[in-house]
């Protein structure tokens, strides 16, 4: 199962990404661990970002998917992986359809957790309200101003993903607002469902022209009952012939007696 999260800051991806992991067996990945991995393991791939990062230089899309490509390889990943922030733009995720179908593979869900922004807001702007009052800190990122930013950047670069893979018909969108049990449950049905197979590979449909006899409506299916309408029409016609010729040949014969 190779699968795909897209959704704003909020919108509980992570939470459901463990319980996929945790339901078919598969790994989750996400760039910033992997970079950080390859990095640190001194892969070719890792020093080669290495490199890039001490330049402070962001780390170009060839150079993620090689990571990816990597590391999808190894023997945990063999019953799938789920993506976590990645692809955050249509270039990345052109760049990994190719690298998958290079490698005989495809994805078999993306699915988009559909979020209210402004209900994100609220729910950021609560939980620093309950967390003050039991006298705890406040988390970093639990700060509307830095969620109303994160928020913009997912419009910009993001989003643009739900309408290229809605196009590819792999799109599955469910409701993020939901109870958290709810949003599983409809996230199961479509992965269940699946009606285009492989993600972004719709199944074929039976040609026009190929259409079998049997699928034929009464008013276009020829009628098969007793003869054929040809050989109904043709008969009579020869029927009359050959008594115009039986006659003609009978009033030679009586012009010789006479």
């Amino acid at each position: 199962m190779r699968l795909i999260l897209l959704g704003p800051p909020g919108a509980g991806k992570g939470t459901q990404a463990k319980r996929l992991v945790e339901k078919y067996g598969i790994v989750p990945l996400s760039t910033g661990d992997m970079l950080r991995k390859a990095v640190k393991a001194g892969t070719p791939v890792g020093q080669k970002a290495k490199h890039i990062i001490e330049r402070g230089e962001l780390v170009p899309d060839d150079v993620v998917v090689a990571i990816v490509s990597d590391r999808i390889e190894q023997p945990d990943a063999k019953n799938g992986f789920i993506l976590d922030g990645f692809p955050r733009t249509v270039p990345q995720a052109e760049a990994l359809e190719r690298m998958l179908r290079e490698k005989g593979l495809s994805l078999d869900g993306v699915i988009e957790l559909k979020c209210d922004e402004g209900i994100l807001l609220k729910r950021i702007e609560n939980r620093i309200a309950q967390t003050a009052s039991r006298g705890e800190t406040v988390r970093a990122d639990d700060d509307p101003e830095v969620l109303k930013k994160r928020l913009a950047a997912y419009r910009q670069q993001t989003a643009p993903l739900v309408e290229y893979y809605r196009k590819k018909g792999a799109l599955r969108t469910v409701d993020g607002m939901a109870a958290i049990p709810a949003v599983a449950a409809a996230i199961d049905r479509c992965l269940d469902a699946d009606p285009v197979g492989r993600a972004g590979t719709p199944k074929k449909r039976a040609s026009p022209g190929r259409a079998s006899r049997k699928g034929r409506s009464a008013k276009t299916a020829p009628k098969r009952a007793g003869k054929r309408p040809t050989q109904v029409s043709r008969r009579p016609a020869k029927r009359r012939a050959m008594q115009r010729k039986t006659r003609k040949k009978a009033a030679q014969k009586g012009v010789r007696r006479g």
